[in-house]
């Protein structure tokens, strides 16, 4: 069946971009955008702190109170490339739209949930729509935002909302579930959606459509079922074990599945991810980044609230102020580092800088006890980590979507997001073995006869040490292979959006500054089976 794609022909110029510039209002599209990502992004923290009172509400199991989590990751991991490029097929403004209905529809249906197979349904439903959603709104940010000088802020802003999203989402969960109700976690997303609904008269930067592109159904099978298999495998060790057939057994089928993908997308046609977007150095390091940050941040963030809430008898709301510094120190590393660094030193600085400070904060982290002090022990790490993840961001976003023609806006937006949630689904399984492998050694070497609840507080403990060692060495090997793979210098001016149908590059009429690139710069055919210099 054939999809009309909504992409300009080659050499015509973007106007749509164009009028987004001069207009005003963009400032406002830029808004709608942040808000409707941070619905995504929070939604993931508010439910982990619903979900005890909605297992008390609703009675069902622990072996249960896995799904409601993995549902939403299994639909949003397994389907965000197919929405990515279904956004550039039939445009992004359209999809968005969608997809933020879709997610207040299926928030809803959670918030008035009578059961486990209603609650269970409605966060697949989140999962889904997230992925129309997500990829959607970075793409309109992407083709929105044309001018470089507008771009960094726009990046800026969008940055700190994806990076402390899930902080705020921690105060705004605690302050709900402690006020009104869990269910109000779900409604909440009601009132962020109608929000971004009005966005609808805005004018956004989407893309007029032309026809003749044709969806690549054997791509969006493989790489669906592939990313559907590996995020259930990693899911499943965190719960049981890697031993068992259905962890190690789907994350087979998982890596079969996305290597048949990857041969399959240098032979199609039209490919679903075609080969020049992730050939890139600079993409691929952007990508990169996002699986470090995925897989890193997952550890401080959720290892830091047990040992607030479990060891040191935080309540949810104290433990989502606790974290307000370091929410308030990521946004403001976000706009610096899109703002003014980027512009000036590129994305490998940024990367470098994000990942040591990220390690630094996890190193420092292991010096917590039974007794440590917020502002002794906790603010200092947790404000580096924060700045760090700003910078990390501030690069990651801007860079993975640099140099993409508006016809792969949206696919090249859907890498960036399947990147952080294929990190969080790897870090979930391995740090929370981890913690468990860690706990056990300690009791094993200090208990003598059955362990005293002191003893086992201490276990806990030496479990978090561990995950923060962990996050450490995470970050330091990441910022080794980052800094490696990208390039040295600023984004080239004109990388937002000047590829062509084909691929190609328009020609230039002067050669590039000295010190906007280390080499060619071509997109053409030898791009498919190496990396640009």
């Amino acid at each position: 069946m054939a999809i009309e794609s909504a992409a300009p022909a080659a050499g015509e110029p973007d106007t749509a971009a164009g009028t987004s510039r001069a207009d005003p209002r963009r400032w406002l599209v830029l808004a709608v955008i942040c808000v409707a990502q941070l619905m995504v992004v929070l939604d993931v923290t508010v439910m982990n702190l619903a979900l005890p009172p909605a297992q008390e509400d609703l009675g069902f199991s622990n072996a249960d109170r896995q799904w409601i989590l993995t549902a939403y990751m299994l639909a949003f991991g397994s389907l965000l490339l197919f929405c990515g490029r279904l956004a550039d097929l039939v445009g992004n403004k359209l999809i968005f739209l969608v997809g933020v209905a879709g997610f207040a529809a299926a928030s809803a249906l959670g918030g008035a949930a009578t059961g486990f197979e209603m609650l269970v349904a409605a966060r697949a439903g989140q999962g889904i729509f997230a992925a129309l959603l997500a990829p959607a709104a970075l793409s309109l940010l992407t083709t929105t935002f044309t001018d470089p000088r507008e771009r960094g802020k726009a990046f800026g802003a969008f940055g700190a909302v994806a990076a402390s999203g899930a902080g705020v989402g921690l105060l705004i969960g605690g302050g709900l579930t402690s006020t009104l109700s869990w269910r109000w976690c779900m409604y909440i997303n009601v009132a962020f959606a109608a929000i971004a609904l009005l966005g609808s008269v805005l004018p956004m930067g989407d893309k007029p459509k032309s026809s003749g592109v044709r969806l690549d159904v054997p791509g969006v099978l493989a790489v669906s079922s592939g990313m559907f298999c590996l995020v259930y495998g990693f899911s499943n060790a965190a719960e049981e074990s890697w031993g068992a057939p259905s962890t190690w057994g789907f994350l087979v089928a998982g890596a079969v599945l996305l290597i048949v993908f990857g041969y399959w997308e240098t032979r199609a046609a039209q490919p679903l991810l075609p080969p020049r977007i992730v050939l890139d150095r600079n993409r691929a390091g952007a990508y990169l980044t996002m699986l470090v940050v995925g897989g890193g941040m997952f550890g401080i963030f959720l290892f830091l609230i047990y040992y607030m809430q479990i060891t040191l008898g935080y309540s949810a709301i104290e433990s989502g102020v606790a974290l307000m510094p370091m929410v308030v120190a990521t946004g403001a590393a976000a706009n610096v580092g899109n703002i003014k660094l980027m512009p000036r030193f590129g994305p490998r600085p940024l990367v470098l800088a994000g990942l040591v400070l990220s390690a630094a904060g996890s190193a420092w982290l292991t010096v917590i006890d039974a007794n440590s002090g917020y502002v002794s022990v906790l603010l200092g790490p947790t404000v580096i980590a924060g700045a760090g993840m700003g910078f990390l961001f501030a690069a990651g976003l801007q860079t993975g979507t640099s140099g993409v023609g508006a016809r792969d806006a949206g696919v090249a937006s859907a890498s960036l997001q399947i990147g952080q949630q294929l990190g969080g689904a790897i870090g979930t399984a391995l740090l929370n073995t981890m913690a468990a492998d860690a706990a056990a050694d300690y009791l094993a070497g200090h208990a003598r006869g059955r362990p005293s609840p002191e003893l086992i507080e201490l276990a806990a403990i030496d479990g978090y040490v561990a995950v923060f060692w962990w996050c450490t060495g995470i970050f330091a090997v990441g910022a080794v292979l980052c800094t490696l793979l990208l390039r040295g210098g600023p984004l080239p001016e004109d990388e937002a959006g000047d590829e062509s149908a084909g691929g190609a590059r328009p020609e230039r009429t002067s050669p590039p500054p000295e010190n906007r690139s280390s080499g060619p710069r071509d997109h053409g055919p030898e791009a498919r089976v190496r990396f640009a210099r």
